[in-house]
């Protein structure tokens, strides 16, 4: 952590509680608000990333405050922090909460304005961090796989707001999320506006044919994950060869494997797709090798809290 960062991290009293950074110091959960004027609250105006510990290690937290800082000068947001005051103020949460293995999400909001639009009403951002355990699918989704569906909601237009801006306002995942559980599957395969599929709510998608691993590219709407990066690193060396290009569902109903990858969720399959049995219906094989490598990789590969 950095002499700046050390001076500005505090903390409060607060007991056993779980401590949130909020704008500088640590504080108890119970006490880390945010004004009902902040612009992050009323429209959604901030970014944001979700981050994982494993063993003690920050896992890529350089590429995740890259992708950060790359959100916050899209949308003119000046986060008042360095990249290495904010990697100080992730690690110091951490270890406030004795965690090694976790869930980071750090938030940073245009900050307090008043009822309008205009972000030059709101003088200083407001950047907090979470630091706390995470299970986005159960146990089994993992073994047995997962059913997911293609629904009606379709992907934000990238030629209208760039999906690799990760921004607060979720509502356009919320609502395919919706769709999804209405339809009675745990995930939402979204699709653009000309019909390729682009990412789900929250992770993204890929494909096996024989040894090519395919993945939707960005101008399809879909967000440069991290962990899809991993994957895309790992693949090589099992014999793998990648492609990013644009694809309709008949390439998933027709797919040997099928799986999704994110922060939070991490590597899962995927063995149903619209009512329809993906290979044999069961988790393949090149799949549990990319689990086991990526699982290996985190082991290894972060910074130490």
């Amino acid at each position: 952590m950095t002499e700046t960062a050390q001076k500005k991290v505090s903390t409060l009293p607060g007991g056993g509680s779980l401590r949130i950074y909020m704008n500088g110091a640590l504080v108890p959960k119970e006490q880390a608000v945010v004004s009902v004027f902040d612009h992050g609250l009323l429209y959604g105006d901030g970014v944001f990333e979700g981050i994982r510990a494993y063993n003690g290690r920050v896992f890529r937290l350089k590429e995740h405050l890259d992708r950060l800082y790359r959100s916050a000068r899209a949308i003119v947001l000046d986060i008042g922090m360095t990249p290495a005051e904010m990697a100080g103020a992730v690690l110091e949460t951490l270890r406030a909460n004795g965690l090694r293995d976790a869930y980071i999400r750090l938030v940073v909001t245009r900050g307090v304005g008043d009822l309008g639009l205009d972000p030059k009403k709101c003088p200083q951002p407001t950047v907090f961090i979470i630091a706390d355990k995470i299970a986005l699918y159960p146990k089994e989704c993992y073994t047995q796989g997962l059913e997911v569906n293609t629904v009606s909601t379709r992907r934000n237009s990238s030629q209208a707001l760039n999906p690799n801006i990760k921004s607060l306002n979720y509502l356009n995942n919320i609502l395919a999320k919706i769709e999804a559980g209405l339809s009675g599957a745990r995930e939402a395969i979204m699709l653009s506006l000309e019909g390729y599929v682009a990412e789900c709510t929250g992770d993204n998608l890929f494909y096996l044919k024989g040894n090519r691993l395919v993945t939707p590219p960005p101008s399809a709407g879909a967000l440069e994950g991290i962990t899809r990066g991993a994957v895309l690193d790992l693949a090589p060396a099992l014999g793998l060869m990648t492609e990013e290009k644009l694809f309709t569902p008949f390439e998933l109903y027709t797919a040997d494997e099928v799986f999704l990858t994110g922060t939070a969720a991490e590597v899962i399959p995927v063995v149903k797709i619209d009512a329809r049995s993906i290979g044999d219906g069961k988790p393949g094989a090149q799949t549990r090798r990319l689990i086991t490598a990526f699982h290996t990789l985190t082991q290894r590969d972060g910074v130490e809290i």
